[in-house]
Parts: structure tokens; sequence; C-alpha cells
């Protein structure tokens, strides 16, 4: 279920670890159960971070950009898991469209260009269909590596979307709607949509999936005889702030010593000599904008002293008005002496691969999705590998990366409670 992909760690296998290890047969049954009640997410990425006593996720992108940092041995895996997906939703499935964000950075488009191989390779025609205003003919876009991508101007029918003769049945979004969906993608009754609509930041919530997360959380703890804070990021939210007049900085205060203080205690019962902090961020996604490491209360008064004209914002330059305070989890991973953190990539229910987000001048409790991140693909483990001495024979290392697989996927269970919970077209029963 979880390629067997190398990480950063060498140390020994810390005693978390080892529990969901040795706990492989009844963790991939309950997983299993709980796939037959739920649908997972068509795609998603998850941002980890591991602290050693500690593994939880801290992000869930369900419009993952950043495919083109998964290496071309990861690919075969990628093309099973669409296989997989595709078939379930639309068999007979012949054409897709792939929406992407309006822009034409050829590192985001190399990411589009990637998904566009992946579905070839799963047996589609695949064309990417652009939304921006500015695309009015097929315009090609050189991109690193010497590889181009053609983006076409979408073409809006009654109820449908497609480009000049090209209808599909599905398409794909990879634009995460912060600014709102635009009309152009709605009513489209006779399409597949993936994600849903209501997947978009313009209505989902950090919160509101850290929620689930933690419902999740609580029955994997139970199910595995663990405490689920050690999978879990505890979190408060704040609601109705205005950075620019400065109003519901107090709210603020009061949730950042409230989880603190959790915090502390948490850290006093399983003997933690570390510092703890918050990371306050946007609740409505934020690109890794507007993100603040919170060690101490007093820290917020930097958000005082900010000047009046420079309140933090998303990436569409709105106010960040609701923000979520989440438990910061250190990370005990390094590449060349640089904080890494890793990011794993799923389709449908299956783990495709993943990479270290690394960034040379950030702290172990500090956001790394920042400018200046650079990123480093996971090889997959040698499986020729000869038994280490006293080990028996046919025995081989144990998959570190298999931890991080599951971590993963209890977020991606999250999302898929998430979005059940705010399907605009759920039935709802008394």
């Amino acid at each position: 279920m979880v390629p067997h992909l190398i990480t950063a760690l060498t140390g020994p296998i810390n005693e978390l670890e080892q529990r969901i290890l040795e706990s492989m047969p009844a963790v991939e049954r309950w997983f299993r159960l709980e796939w037959m009640e739920h649908t997972p997410p068509f795609y998603c990425s998850v941002d980890i971070r591991n602290a050693g006593f500690k593994l939880a996720p801290v992000d869930t992108n369900l419009y993952p950009g950043g495919w083109n940092n998964l290496t071309p041995e990861m690919l075969p895996l990628g093309v099973q898991a669409a296989m997989a997906a595709i078939e379930k939703i639309c068999p007979e499935a012949k054409n897709l469209l792939v929406v992407p964000e309006n822009t034409r950075n050829p590192f985001y488009l190399a990411n589009i260009a990637q998904l566009q191989k992946i579905f070839r390779m799963a047996g589609l025609n695949v064309r990417v269909g652009s939304i921006d205003a500015d695309i009015k003919k097929p315009t090609t876009v050189d991109l690193p590596g010497g590889e181009t991508i053609t983006l076409e101007p979408i073409v809006r029918g009654k109820r449908r979307l497609g480009l000049k003769n090209f209808d599909p049945c599905t398409i794909l979004l990879n634009n995460d709607l912060t600014a709102g969906a635009p009309g152009i993608l709605e009513d489209l009754h006779e399409q597949y949509l993936l994600p849903p609509l209501h997947a978009g930041w313009s209505v989902r919530r950090k919160s509101r999936h850290f929620q689930s997360y933690d419902e999740v959380a609580k029955r994997f703890g139970k199910m595995l005889g663990i405490d689920p804070w050690l999978i879990n990021p505890m979190f408060n939210r704040c609601g109705e702030l205005d950075f620019f007049k400065q109003e519901g900085l107090e709210c603020l205060r009061t949730n950042v010593d409230t989880l603190l203080t959790k915090i502390r205690k948490k850290y006093k019962e399983y003997g933690i000599n570390e510092k703890p902090f918050v990371i306050v961020k946007a609740d409505n996604g934020s690109a890794g904008m507007g993100i603040m490491t919170v060690r101490e209360v007093k820290d917020l008064d930097a958000i005082r002293d900010r000047p009046r004209n420079k309140p933090p914002v998303v990436k569409t330059g709105a106010a960040i008005t609701d923000v979520i305070i989440q438990e910061g989890v250190l990370t005990a991973e390094r590449i060349n002496d640089a904080v890494a953190e890793p990011v794993v990539y799923m389709m449908d229910r299956y783990v495709v691969g993943g990479f270290y987000r690394v960034h040379a001048e950030r702290g172990t409790d500090e956001n790394l999705n920042a400018p200046g991140a650079s990123f480093v693909p996971l090889a997959f483990a040698e499986s020729t590998r000869l038994p280490q001495p006293g080990q028996k024979p046919g025995a081989s290392a144990p998959n570190r990366f298999y931890m991080y697989g599951v971590i993963g996927r209890l977020a991606m269970l999250a999302a898929s409670y998430e979005l059940e919970a705010t399907d605009p077209e759920a039935e709802v029963y008394e």
C-alpha cells in the first residue's frame, strides 16, 4: 500500500514508529474498512512533521501542485492509482480536461505536464484548458528541462465544458479556488468535476479539516492503543479578525495562550524538554503566506507593531480575517544540514510517492513552505540489499516511509469526512 522510499532518518526506530510498523496488518485492515464507508478525495498531498516523539500532518492540499517533484520511478505508482480512480468514477472515460491555476509560471506548469503524462499513461486523451481570460488561443509555454505545454481556451456549452473539438467526460481541477469558484465551472451536471467545487478554499476551512482529523486520530489511536495526541496537532480558531484595524487581537492572544498551556502540559506528561510553539495561519488556505511562529504570547506584539498598511494576506491579496492556531510540530529531519519535512502524495486511496521540502534558512520550529524552499525527491529503497548480520533470512529493513503513508492516509480520510460534511448536494437525514 505504501512505497518503500528512503527517508532522511537513519537513527534507531522510536516507540511510535515501531508501534505503527508492527501493527501493519491491523492498520491496513482498518483503512480497508474505512474506505468501504467513505470516498477518498481524488488526489491530495499532505505536509508532515516528524519530531521524533510526535508525528503529525500540518497541512492537507486537495488541489496538489508539485507533481513534477516526484521521480520518474514513481510514475508507475501514479498511473496505477489514476487507472483505479478513473475506473471508479467514469469507467468509459476517454477524454480528460485538466484545468490549472491562472498562471504561466513554468515550474507550476511542469506540475501540470506531469499530471498530463500520468493520465496519458493511464489511457486517456489529456488536454489542458485554461479559464484565464488572457488565453484566447492555444498557447505553448516552455518548461524547465526543455519540455513544453499547450494551454487552450476553455469553451463553455450549456451544461458542459470542453475545448474546440474536444469533449471530455471528466474535468480535473488543479486550481484551489482561493478567489472563489468562477461561474464557468458551475452547474456541470453532465460531467465529473474532480475535486468538487466545495473542496476549494472559498468554501473549505483548515479548522474544519483538523476537526475531522481529530475524530479520525481518536479512532485510529484507540485501535492502535496510543494517545491520539502523538499523531494529532491540537488547534484553536479565531474568526472576525481585522489586522488593519487591529480588532479581534485579544481573541488571538487568549487562544494562543490556552493552546501553549495545553502543549506545555503534554510535554511535561511525556518528559519532553523542548519549547512549545504554535503556528498562526489563514484558516482558508494561504500557500505559505501570512504564517507566523509564536513561542510566547508576547510574540503577538509584532502584529500590533506591524505597519497598518501591511496586514497579512492570502495569495489572492485578500486580507486574512479568520486564522487557525495550530500546535507547532518540530521537525527532526535534515537534508544536507538544512531543515526538511516530508510531503506525501496520494491518488484515490493509494500513496504514490513523496519528496522533502527543504529550507536552509528556516529553523526546526518554522514554516518551510516559504520563498527559498527547495525540493529533494525521495528514492526507492534497494530491494536487493543483503540481510544484516543476525537478521533472519528473507528479512528486510523496515519501511521507514510507511508511517508517513499512514499519516498521509489519515489526513486523506479526514478530508473525505470533511467533504461529506460540506457537500451541498448531500442529503441530510434526521
